[in-house]
């Protein structure tokens, strides 16, 4: 018996060409054990490298994957976004594609699901591989958004969770793109809107590809940004 019956997983994907195929198809091998029905949809954002081909390529080799392109890039916030608004199932993944989670965790996710009934289950860890001033900047911004908006999970941008897709249909737009901030946009309007979150602890690897951008300098001024607009709406 099947763990799910329709499931959305999207993998936003920027210059990701090392990993995309080997992520791809360990996501598809996963969901063909545990899921009736799947769709697995790839969000090329505007790469510079071959990411964009390998991504048709896998389409075009399995009917379950389709992909977006974005031209030119537009930030992670976009990405999440289009895999959010494109997927058709009542359940939505997001899973990275940098390869620094274990997609066979998300029977995980979904016996958590059923024990708390919540709407959304965040991922965690115990111990992120990066370098130590990661896990600082991670720390100071997890503070300033629980400060700010009252929101108390342990990782607020762990690349993978999943979600209903009614809390997607019924919160309000999501607006950050650029920078950082999507996750605890996503996770605030879910809360102020009253649907349920609870967490779930996952293993973190080395990002072997190196294709993060989330220290960037632009990335967390516009994060910054995008706190405060979000701060005055809903003041």
């Amino acid at each position: 018996m099947k763990m799910i019956d329709k499931l959305s997983v999207f993998l936003p994907a920027y210059n990701e060409e090392k990993m995309l195929a080997e992520t791809t198809q360990k996501v598809n091998k996963v969901l063909g054990k545990i899921a009736g029905d799947y769709e697995i949809i790839i969000i090329n954002d505007g790469s510079k490298d071959k990411t964009g081909q390998i991504a048709d390529k896998l389409a075009s080799e399995n009917k379950k994957i389709k992909v977006i392109h974005h031209h030119p890039n537009r930030g992670y916030g976009a990405a999440v976004k289009s895999g959010i608004y494109a997927a058709r199932y009542p359940w939505i993944v997001l899973f990275d594609t940098d390869g620094q989670f274990d997609f066979t965790e998300i029977t995980k996710f979904f016996k958590k699901q059923k024990e708390t009934n919540a709407d959304i289950v965040w991922g965690y860890v115990l111990e992120r591989k990066v370098p130590f001033v990661r896990k600082v900047n991670t720390f100071l911004w997890r503070f300033l958004v629980s400060l700010v908006f009252g929101l108390k999970v342990k990782w607020i941008d762990c690349g993978f969770r999943l979600f209903r897709k009614e809390v997607a249909d019924k919160i309000p737009k999501l607006e950050s793109e650029r920078g950082a901030f999507i996750s605890s946009e996503f996770l605030i309007k879910a809360k102020k809107s009253g649907f349920k979150i609870t967490e779930v602890i996952v293993h973190h690897y080395p990002d072997i590809a190196g294709g993060s951008t989330g220290a960037d300098l632009k990335v967390i001024i516009k994060s910054f940004v995008d706190l405060f607009k979000l701060w005055r709406k809903l003041r």
